[in-house]
């Protein structure tokens, strides 16, 4: 199991590393993290829903993903409410309060521990990852995810820190120095994520560290931008471009206070015809050739929001001045007449006028659509992959114009114009054909195309390539044996 200090210390990432070290090593691998938190998720075979980075890892593994691998799931609908995700299906939604304090949530730990016996007896080793910091201790009681989970399992437990954000020595020292004595007993190792410079200007603080906290430092993993692994959740959004630039196709997504699946954009951020940026800023949101609007986890609310702070105002100006406007899952409902929310599923608020711009309109139920889809964009006959996830029916207001016909004889979304669409697959712009469609009004270039999934199988092998120049894995590979 690999746990943190912190948040958005690189636990993902590293769960990922090793999950491809394993594969490349002859063994068959499989991630676990028995509770996460996201608003990025990802739909799997069976039509069920997990955290998109265990998706990653199954992938960076080489194995299929699987609702055991991410048994619970929180997706936060507000600052105070989540819709609670177990074995895939929605429970429905609770407070944090309701969550941490009720018997419920006493009741998940048993069934996390179902997902990982099934899990395990099915591959080996299975890869664990933790939430956030191993040390709260106002909620360590409740966990179900770090240390009461390793201890289960029987887990070498590895520690890892970000040095880039300061105070390693204090938060390592502390957080090893707030276990019990059966929890200090699983961490078999520190690693060090994101170190600037020559790491052996460091070896006086990694001794100082193992002094401190009575076990190995096992690797200092170098900070690197040049391995594209997607990122967990929205944390990451902060490092991102806010503004527009010159001399590229500028393409805003519009940033949601809800914004989910942002890894649909991975894929056209690395487009090099493309400047990527996500802005809340009218004025930015006027410079861009292309507005994309994500999806959401509250579509009603996140409408109310871009209408008070004359966003959607920006886009309604951009689509009367020909610029390209796309709507994503959330974002396709937004760009509609109406969305209505009669169940009170994801928000309080009855009923709210969309942005007009699409003749469509949405109520929003409680059966969740959750499936991969192969489909056909507009007249094409090329095959495209994509997946669903969403609690919407949205209807059309007229004339029936679909974006997408999937191979069962359904379709997806609705096409004004080449410049004007509304779909609700996620993953629909990783498709290279799409991405050329979109950007042709606004460059001549052409950009060699690779093939998506064997770019990212190529950074799975560089990251466990890092990890293994930069970390003892022998002595991991000894932990697990002993």
């Amino acid at each position: 199991m690999f746990v943190g200090t912190s948040s958005d210390v690189g636990k993902s990432v590293i769960t990922a590393g090793f999950c491809r070290i394993f594969k490349q090593d002859g063994y068959r691998p499989a991630p676990f993290k028995a509770q996460n938190m996201s608003l990025n998720s990802y739909a799997t075979p069976e039509g069920f829903e997990i955290g998109r980075a265990q998706a990653v890892q199954a992938e960076a593994a080489g194995v299929v993903c699987h609702t055991d691998m991410n048994p619970v799931l929180l997706k936060p609908t507000s600052d105070k409410t989540s819709q609670v995700i177990l074995n895939g299906k929605p429970l429905g939604n609770m407070s944090a309060k309701d969550y941490f304090l009720s018997e419920n949530r006493n009741n998940l730990f048993p069934k996390v521990c179902e997902a990982f016996d099934r899990l395990s007896g099915r591959f080996s080793p299975i890869v664990m990852e933790g939430a956030g910091s191993i040390s709260e201790l106002n909620l360590k009681h409740l966990d179900i995810t770090n240390l009461r989970m390793a201890i289960y399992a029987g887990a070498s437990t590895y520690l890892i820190a970000d040095i880039d954000r300061g105070g390693v020595f204090a938060s390592l020292y502390g957080t090893m120095a707030l276990l019990s004595d059966s929890e200090r007993t699983c961490i078999k190792g520190i690693i060090i994520n994101k170190f600037r410079g020559d790491s052996t200007l460091f070896e006086e603080g990694k001794k100082t560290i193992e002094k401190l906290c009575g076990v190995p430092v096992l690797g200092i993993l170098p900070y690197f931008k040049d391995i594209n692994i997607e990122e967990e959740d929205s944390v990451s959004l902060k490092s991102k471009h806010k503004n527009s630039a010159e001399g590229k196709v500028n393409v805003a997504v519009v940033l949601l206070n809800k914004l989910s699946n942002f890894t649909d954009f991975n894929r056209l951020e690395r487009d090099s015809r493309v400047h990527l940026y996500y802005t809340i800023d009218p004025h930015e949101i006027g410079k861009a050739d292309i507005i994309i609007i994500p999806g959401t986890k509250n579509t009603i609310e996140d409408t109310i929001v871009i209408k008070n702070n004359n966003v959607a105002e920006a886009v309604q100006q951009a689509f009367q001045s020909g610029k390209t406007i796309i709507g994503i899952c959330g974002g396709f409902q937004i760009m509609g007449e109406l969305i209505s929310d009669p169940l009170q599923v994801e928000s309080t608020i009855g009923e709210v006028a969309g942005l007009g711009i699409l003749p469509v309109k949405t109520v929003l139920m409680e059966e969740k659509t959750t499936r991969q889809r192969t489909f056909r964009h507009q007249d094409s006959d090329e095959h495209c992959d994509g997946y669903e996830i969403h609690m919407g029916e949205t209807s059309v207001l007229g004339e029936a114009r679909p974006l997408n016909y999937f191979r069962d004889g359904g379709t997806d979304g609705y096409i004004l114009n080449n410049r004007c669409w509304g779909t609700y697959l996620h993953g629909i712009l990783d498709n290279p054909s799409i991405i050329n469609q979109i950007l042709a009004p606004y460059t001549c270039e052409t950009e060699e195309i690779i093939d998506h999934q064997e770019y990212k199988e190529q950074q799975y092998d560089k990251l466990a390539a890092l990890i293994r120049t930069h970390v003892d894995v022998q002595k991991i590979y000894h932990d697990l044996k002993s």
